[in-house]
């Protein structure tokens, strides 16, 4: 005994190892979400499914709920790591598929596949998190998972990009899968020998009754488990088919799409906390405001690439350059959240990264409707980037500020199905929207409006968070 009192840290002895190992599964994540993002213009023509464009990013995201809601579930009962490993194994047999796809049906199979593994990962990482890290340190570790991106960002686009005109665009569903088999075989030599286990000194805890989040305290066990999978099961169907509505005539698929919206609404509440969809103070808040920001910024993402392309005939490399800008942002400001987080607080938080985000959405809508100026939507975008970089992690730590070791998985998944949701039906209605509501003869224009109009939207549930303190 030295009389020294070590400082803890998410990288000290106790914590390396899962630290090591989670930053690589999210490396992994950023560069396929990145080079998907870049080469789908071209791989949609070569596959001759322009129409499905963007069920390939819908579809994707919305059978990620299955797999959050089936890996929340089994992280509660026993530990996120059997949960994590399984995940990991469906993400890289999506990318296989989709990287030997001939049609666009079999490439869009392999991208639902995808999305049962990327769904499961995310909220495995989030249990391992609170099981692993006190809660001064959720904001760290956050920060480093936003870090992740840094390199991808960096290179991942661009990279992509240069692949699909030098050699193919399979291979930057191949070349991840590749990248995926060799991390899977470090990511179990890391985690070998942690301890997953909830603190059993905890397990009686719960929330101030006079909190705002007290009517979410148990809500882990509401609902038996295969309930709750029929239901996630049930959103996926639904979001996957309003995105194939695009394929009927409007005067059709418009009101199929509205009947889908609402039989996910529904099927949604036991799966979220308790009065979510009404934007009660505190998790509710929380989550809502995740999903509704997060339909806004990767609908308006998905359609970043094809608008350079398409409008200004930049090649799939260049027009990565976009989407770098925005990682980059995103990490840069997460690392600032995670640094002053707390000093600025949530509210203040929430404003400045509104204000980025619409300042960056109109900038967008100006260019596709009255100044081709292509640079702005690169700088606008790079703006958003940085909105969703401080508001993301901020919203991951204080869910779980909401939580106990009871509830974590519970209130994760229900974070993360609130974003694959909100994201997949915006993109599913976006992409509606372009190809059945051209507005002043521009599909673009009716995306990023759509996308403005959905970011005010989530203002609403974001002025109602609060500050949760564990």
């Amino acid at each position: 005994m030295t009389g020294v009192t070590e400082i803890e840290t998410i990288w000290d002895r106790t914590r390396l190892g899962i630290t090591i190992g989670s930053v690589v599964l999210i490396f992994l994540a950023a560069i396929e979400a990145l080079a998907v993002t870049t080469v789908m213009p071209v791989v949609s023509a070569d596959l001759h499914g322009e129409a499905l464009y963007a069920v390939a990013f819908s579809g994707t995201l919305a059978t990620s709920v299955i797999g959050m809601v089936a890996a929340g579930t089994w992280s509660d009962r026993a530990g996120p790591r059997a949960p994590l490993y399984t995940a990991v194994a469906l993400f890289l047999l999506g990318l296989v598929v989709s990287g030997l796809a001939l049609d666009m049906y079999t490439f869009l199979a392999g991208r639902l596949v995808q999305g049962l593994g990327a769904g499961g990962q995310t909220v495995a990482l989030y249990v391992v998190v609170a099981r692993v890290y006190p809660p001064h340190l959720h904001g760290r570790i956050f920060a480093a998972y936003a870090a992740a991106w840094v390199v991808p960002s960096m290179i991942g686009p661009f990279l992509a990009g240069l692949v699909t005109e030098l050699m193919h665009w399979r291979w930057t569903f191949l070349g991840v899968a590749v990248l995926t088999a060799a991390a899977f075989v470090l990511v179990v030599q890391r985690l070998s020998g942690v301890s997953l286990d909830s603190d059993a000194g905890d397990a009686d805890s719960a929330p101030d009754a006079d909190a705002p989040d007290a009517t979410t305290a148990s809500q882990g066990e509401r609902g038996g488990f295969a309930l709750r999978l029929l239901l996630a099961v049930v959103v996926a169907v639904c979001a996957v088919g309003v995105g194939f509505t695009v394929e009927l005539p409007f005067s059709t698929g418009g009101p199929l799409a509205a009947i889908g919206i609402v039989a996910i609404g529904v099927a949604l509440l036991p799966l979220l906390p308790r009065r979510t969809l009404r934007a009660a103070a505190g998790l509710p808040s929380v989550v809502l405001t995740r999903g509704l920001i997060a339909g806004a910024f990767f609908a308006a993402e998905a359609y970043i690439p094809k608008l350079l392309m398409d409008d200004h005939g930049f090649s799939p490399s260049i027009a990565g350059l976009a989407l770098t800008l925005a990682a980059l942002g995103w990490s840069s400001a997460s690392a600032v959240q995670g640094r002053w987080g707390d000093r600025l607080g949530s509210r203040r938080i929430m404003l400045i990264a509104f204000a980025l985000i619409m300042v960056a959405l109109l900038a967008i809508l100006g260019v596709v409707v009255l100044w081709p100026l292509p640079w702005i939507v690169m700088i606008g975008w790079g703006l958003a980037g940085a909105g969703m970089g401080l508001l993301y992690p901020r919203l991951t730590v204080l869910t779980l500020a909401y939580s106990t070791t009871r509830d974590e998985g519970f209130n994760s998944s229900a974070l993360s199905i609130a974003d694959a949701t909100g994201s997949a039906l915006a993109v599913a209605v976006a992409g509606l929207g372009f190809v059945a509501v051209p507005l002043l003869g521009s599909g673009f224009a009716t995306v990023y409006l759509f996308a403005a109009v959905l970011t005010t939207i989530a203002m609403l549930p974001g002025l109602r968070m609060g500050d949760a303190q564990r």
